[in-house]
């Protein structure tokens, strides 16, 4: 695999960031690309793993020839309970098998590079602080922080600015509000959404990133990550996002 024997992160500011990566492509495989990594993992293929790389790229692929292997192998066949259970379940049990692999990686390098008691606890300390693959994939980070007050009756569109004014300027807050009234609204915006989890990226909310909510699965996403702009969400009376876009019945 090209992911990791390439590269090798010594501390732990750089273990945190190749976990980050490698994350960030495994939740992008079972959320925005799912369609695509469902068909890729063909029952009659055979032993398949579900690769992250710190790029935030993804890749299905067969194990490592090598033995023993330069990384921690992700868990083998993922591919032959696909047609067995509900694809909401087997995405599931992907997702629990991935915040496995990603441990087991970062761990390695904390191993392979003398890490000490203080190196561990922190990077665990820091890993810990994200929302596990599994939280993302299940809805469940998103439960566990929802803000109720953020549902409109009226608009599955919704921006995360608390006035018609913001949301207007959605683009141009930073530059065009003065800094008093710009900070103040930061906090608000903070304290209200700061825990809000993007169901692509995984990553927080932030007060100068126009956000979208499916009306289907009503998961929160960055715009960019689910390539919908201020000036497109405008025009859309209903948003899906490319998971529930994607589903269709399954034998």
């Amino acid at each position: 695999m090209d992911g990791g024997a390439q590269y090798n992160p010594r501390t732990v500011e750089e273990v945190f960031r190749d976990f980050k990566g490698r994350r960030a492509g495994m939740i992008k495989a079972l959320t925005t690309d799912v369609e695509e990594f469902y068909q890729q993992c063909d029952p009659e293929k055979e032993n398949l793993c579900l690769y992250g790389f710190p790029s935030e790229q993804w890749e299905v692929n067969l194990p490592a020839e090598e033995v023993p292997p330069e990384l921690p192998e992700p868990a083998l066949g993922i591919n032959f309970a696909r047609d067995g259970m509900q694809e909401k379940d087997w995405l599931s049990l992907v997702a629990v098998h991935s915040d496995a692999w990603l441990l087991s990686v970062a761990f390695y390098f904390g191993a392979r590079f003398g890490f000490d008691k203080a190196d561990r606890k922190r990077i665990f300390n820091m890993i810990n602080d994200l929302p596990t693959i599994f939280e993302v994939v299940t809805g469940a980070a998103k439960k566990q922080t929802k803000d109720k007050s953020l549902v409109s009756n009226h608009s599955g569109i919704k921006s995360k600015f608390n006035s018609k004014a913001r949301e207007s300027q959605a683009k141009y807050l930073k530059a065009s509000q003065p800094k008093d009234e710009e900070d103040g609204l930061d906090e608000e915006d903070d304290e209200e959404h700061g825990e809000t989890l993007c169901g692509a990226c995984g990553e927080n909310y932030a007060a100068d990133e126009f956000w979208i909510c499916c009306d289907v699965c009503e998961k929160w996403f960055h715009g960019k990550c689910v390539k919908i702009t201020p000036a497109r969400a405008e025009h859309i009376k209903q948003y899906k996002c490319p998971s529930c876009s994607n589903k269709r019945a399954r034998p």
